[in-house]
């Protein structure tokens, strides 16, 4: 005798003529439990078909609050939910979506802390992550908990998606083992992404899911699929586990979990309290190189005063497009070496990003270039339109 009900019978019916799938089927998918870590452009619509599929628990991991700017690709929310919490907003939607399953909500940050005891409740992860070190981090506790790792990525036209840690397959970092410096790639809060590729992506991660759970159809295991919307193609790149891997190799050197520091879009942001109102604090970056930081309301007082300063903007010509702060010079990051030359070096020069990563890049730059009379702006034009200027779009 099946579990289900006359009225999941009548939902899932397309799913119970697919001979692949059926009652079978979709009672597994009753009982499947999965976690999805990040509700934004991959999280909302792989929970979005994956709820409507009838996965039995589905969980969802995310701390953040909504943004106008999430908008464009983050389907799960509407203009009304604007300011409120992402985990609460995605519980109601998929709830009125289908009723018939439960819906967890973890509103905290996935950390090296938390990491081994959210996992552990869920039989397979959808990592719909932003930024490296956290990528990193669901890599390691899905391999040492032993948990299939659907994994998606998407930056501007393109996106890629593979599944990992599964049925003796490579992981994540036998593919990239180290994650890259600080904020040497992009991300989309940088460089943009067109919306729809978060939809592609994110289906093909629920469909990946499905695919698991039903045992049927071949999945990603041991490839990774390229897609390009401009071209409009499908590419695949063929990967081996390591047995080199640090996590999943045959020595591994990673055995415990760990947090990885990063600079990402997340620092800095506007109304988290600075540290103090001196403008000669310092920061570090890497070791033995020290900067000076500056607040956007002390900059604010020291360009009022008349003081003799150059604002410098290393960010991309569309960011800039949005807007910028007046009478800056603009020098994209990507430039700013063979550019040195439109800048004094006896000048006081203030540099800013959209919220301080590559901005502290560029003045590693200047002072390998003899330059010393530099700040970085802490929180970078983000900072300056929370707390100056209101009417600069950041984007």
């Amino acid at each position: 005798m099946d579990s289900l009900s006359r009225t999941e019978k009548i939902r899932y019916s397309r799913h119970l003529l697919l001979p692949e799938i059926g009652i079978a089927g979709q009672e597994k998918l009753k009982q499947a439990k999965v976690l999805i870590i990040g509700a934004g452009g991959l999280g909302s619509p792989s929970s979005l078909y994956l709820a409507a599929a009838g996965i039995g628990t589905l969980g969802i991991v995310d701390f953040d609050l909504i943004d106008a700017t999430n908008l464009q690709r983050q389907v799960l929310y509407d203009t009304d939910a604007v300011g409120k919490s992402k985990v609460q907003m995605a519980k109601e939607r998929l709830s009125r979506l289908n009723p018939e399953i439960t819906i967890r909500m973890h509103d905290q940050r996935f950390s090296a802390s938390t990491a081994k005891e959210l996992i552990a409740a869920y039989d397979i992860v959808i990592d719909g992550t932003d930024n490296f070190s956290t990528r990193y981090l669901v890599n390691d506790a899905c391999v040492l908990m032993n948990k299939p790792n659907v994994y998606g990525s998407i930056f501007r036209f393109e996106g890629q998606s593979s599944v990992f840690s599964y049925a003796g397959g490579p992981c994540y970092r036998c593919l990239f083992p180290e994650p890259p410096e600080g904020d040497a790639i992009p991300n989309c809060a940088e460089g943009g992404v067109l919306g729809v590729i978060a939809g592609i992506i994110g289906c093909i991660q629920a469909n990946e899911c499905i695919k698991i759970i039903c045992s049927i159809g071949k999945t990603l295991k041991g490839r990774l699929l390229l897609f390009d919307s401009l071209a409009m193609s499908f590419d695949e790149l063929k990967i081996d586990r390591n047995p080199k891997c640090p996590v999943c190799g045959n020595l591994p050197t990673i055995t415990e979990l760990r947090d990885q520091d990063e600079i990402c879009a997340s620092q800095n942001q506007p109304g988290a309290p600075t540290a103090t109102t001196n403008s000669n604090r310092v920061s570090t970056t890497k070791e033995s190189t020290v900067m000076k930081e500056i607040t956007a309301i002390e900059l604010k007082k020291e360009l009022s005063s008349g003081k003799e300063l150059v604002v410098l903007d290393v960010r991309t010509p569309p960011e800039v497009a949005l807007g910028r702060l007046e009478s800056c010079v603009h020098i994209p990051l990507q430039e700013l070496n063979q550019r040195l030359d439109e800048l004094d070096k006896e000048k006081d020069i203030v540099v800013y990003c959209k919220s301080g990563g590559r901005s502290r890049r560029a003045i590693e730059v200047l002072q390998n270039h003899g330059f010393k009379h530099l700040r970085n702006l802490t929180g970078g034009i983000t900072a300056w339109s929370f707390e100056v200027d209101p009417s600069i779009v950041v984007g």
